[in-house]
């Protein structure tokens, strides 16, 4: 049973630590990417609780939009990052917490059909959500890392990258590659 919740829950922060290599590229502080993992783990933590909370029925009609929820608000932010990337003339670090942290609720729509799922199935509320949030800052927090790193090896406008990375990743997630 642990096992199983275990993979679930590392599936489903796969789609925040593609995301969080992409925003690794542009510099944040240490203290910022602990506090972004911190808030996304958080409300993939309480995505499922929402989910168990909702039920059967509005889980399918979360279920069949969450996707492309994510893939706007990707595309969105990308297209913000590659303007900002533009207009300034040396990446900063980026600082507009409702653009970083505006992120974080599309991202974990699926978790709120996993735990109308989950719910259904019978496990517990409070086992699935610290095990979900833990896994996806963990994730959020590596994926930050190695962003920051790949952006030490490709000598280009870390801000253009990473908003171009979610340009594409909104693109496909949108045509369900």
């Amino acid at each position: 049973m642990i096992g199983s919740l275990l993979i679930l829950g590392f599936t489903l922060s796969l789609d925040n630590f593609r995301t969080a290599i992409a925003l690794g590229t542009v510099p944040l502080r240490w203290g910022r990417a602990v506090q972004l993992a911190l808030v996304f783990g958080f409300w993939d933590g309480i995505a499922p609780l929402v989910g168990i909370l909702v039920g059967n029925y509005w889980s399918q009609t979360i279920g069949s939009t969450a996707e492309y929820v994510g893939a706007v608000a990707l595309g969105a932010y990308g297209l913000y990052l590659v303007v900002r990337a533009w207009r300034a003339t040396a990446p900063e670090e980026l600082d507009r917490p409702w653009a970083l942290f505006g992120l974080v609720v599309p991202l974990s729509a699926d978790n709120v059909l996993a735990g109308a799922s989950l719910g259904l199935l019978g496990f517990s509320p409070w086992l699935v959500a610290p095990v979900f949030g833990a896994i996806t800052a963990l994730m959020v927090l590596i994926g930050l890392q190695l962003g920051r790193a790949a952006a030490r090896v490709i000598r280009i406008r870390s801000d253009l990258v990473a908003g171009v990375a979610l340009v594409v990743m909104a693109t496909a997630m949108g045509l369900g590659l």
